[in-house]
């Protein structure tokens, strides 16, 4: 029984493996086959291949060659156009040329040359544009040239050199601006050559996006360039030359220097609530450009500054120009001839300054021109021009009137230009002609008055760097009764040595405040005696007057002569035609 087991295992087993041994050759002859195909297919694909590149390599070659032969002939027939073609016939062509150019490039060119008309003068929109450019030129362009710029606080200014392209985008508007350059061929005029290069920028951009670009876009380039090249401007404070200084080469009208002066309203010895509200106005009038269109005025505002000597009112022109930014005109009225040359410096002056006038009570006679008759000179004034001078009529060079000066801040002359502000100081205000210091000429009349507390301190904060100490309370009862200006406050304040401390110059200060109240009440008892005696002296010239009348309280005049009677009936007189009879 077992032994007939085992031979039905062998026999199981070797049926199974048979079948196996089967199947694997049948494999194994499938896998050959695959094999051979594979191999066959590669080097079938491969000569095919070969045979690809080959038929490849001679079309490039055919078509670079084709393609030569037509840049070769383009040149060929552009150079006969050129040369040969009737100038005539050359506009019509190229504008059709272009028309059909067009149907297949889609963009927009602009070119903003640098040199614009007849004298060559620079191009503002260039310089504007060159400006704007300058951020992006440094960031994104690769080749960068260096600009030098005058009156800067950036001297050199960096900006993308020739074939140079960078982007930019407004309100979701991709567009390119490039640097070009073309070398001219010859020179039109020896007098006023051509540089050797017309450098130009160029503005890209799709055709669907051109009224926001052509009108949005470049407006917005031009402002923006602009205000850059005022924020980073050197200010400058100038003062108008001669005329007889205007004629000659790069001759200048103004000269100017770089206005350096460290005044701030947070310096100004002033009330706090004053110094806010000239600062609200100022900031009002920066940004009020739509507003002074919309009611029909020129963009411009006068300021009054007056007070005694000493007040601070030059300081406060530097603590304006230095808060808004501007530039200083001093305009110096006895060397301006007349109203024609002080229109011409009007249009000279530059938006975003202030035009100052300081003294004008001294600077001419211009107080009482609209009420002062001409009248003959008397002998004596001709003789003695000295008496003329103490007078306060010495006779000027300058013939600008009272009414060219108002037309020069209020007329039309004024809006020329914008954003501008017009100052002028006074010590006497009330010389001053009513019509020139009217609201609407001078807007906002600011009085510089004596040092009160409050100025005080911030005095003492400025020289001393204190903000309270116990002699504070005798300063401030020492100015309630004393007139003293903030000059004469700051010079006390400030340390003359190294061993002055706060205490030794506030103490200082007390006495030169003590030495000024005694000063004034010194002061005021000698004008009430020159006025007492004034008084008197008039009083007895007016009682030998009343006598001088009574001596002759009657008269007569009679056809042959005149008959005097005195009072006292003791003297009688008849004068006839013919003589004399006592």
């Amino acid at each position: 029984m077992h032994k007939r087991n085992q031979k039905r295992k062998r026999k199981f087993y070797y049926l199974l493996n048979k079948k196996y041994t089967q199947q694997s050759a049948q494999q194994f002859s499938i896998y050959n086959v695959a094999r051979n195909c594979y191999f066959i297919s590669k080097n079938f694909l491969l000569t095919i291949h070969k045979k690809f590149q080959k038929i490849k390599m001679m079309m490039m070659g055919e078509t670079w060659s084709q393609l030569g032969s037509l840049i070769a002939t383009a040149m060929f027939l552009w150079a006969m156009f050129d040369k040969y073609f009737p100038y005539q016939l050359r506009g019509p062509i190229l504008t059709y040329s272009k028309k059909l150019a067009s149907f297949v490039y889609p963009y927009i060119q602009i070119k903003f040359q640098e040199f614009t008309g007849e004298y060559l003068k620079r191009n503002e929109a260039y310089a504007a544009i060159e400006t704007y450019l300058s951020n992006k030129s440094s960031t994104e362009a690769r080749s960068l040239k260096a600009v030098v710029v005058k009156d800067s606080n950036q001297p050199v200014q960096l900006s993308m050199d020739e074939n140079e392209e960078v982007t930019d985008e407004f309100e979701g508007i991709k567009v390119w601006w490039t640097a070009k350059s073309i070398t001219p061929r010859t020179q039109s005029n020896p007098f006023y050559p051509e540089t050797e290069e017309k450098r130009y920028y160029k503005l890209t951009f799709h055709k669907s996006h051109r009224e926001i670009l052509c009108g949005k876009y470049i407006s917005h380039v031009l402002q923006e360039g602009k205000a850059i090249t005022v924020r980073n401007r050197q200010r400058k404070l100038c003062i108008n030359n001669p005329s007889q200084n205007w004629g000659g080469y790069k001759s200048r009208k103004w000269s100017h220097v770089t206005f350096e002066h460290p005044a701030s309203f947070d310096t100004l010895a002033m009330e706090s609530k004053k110094k806010e509200e000239i600062i609200n106005d100022l900031i009002k009038f920066s940004q009020g450009k739509e507003y002074y269109a919309k009611i029909g005025k020129a963009w411009k505002r006068g300021y009054l500054l007056y007070g005694p000597p000493g007040t601070g009112k030059s300081s406060m022109i530097a603590a304006m120009a230095n808060f808004m930014n501007y530039d200083i005109y001093d305009l110096e009225l006895t060397t301006v001839k007349d109203n024609t040359e002080l229109r011409r410096l009007l249009i000279e002056t530059t938006s975003k300054s202030i035009i100052v006038i300081e003294d004008i009570d001294c600077s001419l006679d211009l107080t009482g021109q609209r009420k002062k008759k001409k009248e003959q000179v008397n002998d004596e004034e001709k003789k003695d021009p000295a008496s003329k001078m103490a007078k306060g009529e010495e006779e000027s060079n300058s013939k600008v009137t009272l009414s060219g000066l108002l037309n020069f801040i209020d007329g039309l002359w004024s809006a020329c230009g914008g954003e501008r502000i017009i100052v002028f100081t006074t010590n006497y205000v009330e010389k001053l002609d009513p019509a020139l210091i009217r609201r609407g000429r001078m807007d906002k009349h600011i009085e510089m008055s004596y040092c009160g507390f409050e100025a005080f301190k911030v005095l003492a904060k400025n020289y001393l760097n204190i903000d309270s100490h116990p002699l504070f309370v005798t300063v401030g009862h020492l100015l309630e009764e004393t007139n003293i200006t903030p000059a004469d406050v700051a010079e006390n304040l400030m340390p003359k040595s190294l061993n002055d401390d706060a205490e030794t110059c506030l103490k200082k200060l007390i006495e030169a405040i003590k030495t000024a109240k005694e000063e004034a009440i010194k002061k005021a008892e000698e004008e009430a005696r020159l006025k007492a005696e004034k008084e008197e002296k008039e009083k007895q010239e007016t009682t030998q007057e009343d006598v001088k009348v009574d001596e002759s309280s009657a008269k007569e005049v009679k056809e042959n002569g005149v008959e005097v009677v005195i009072e006292d009936k003791t003297l009688a007189k008849e004068i006839n035609e013919n003589g004399v009879t006592a």
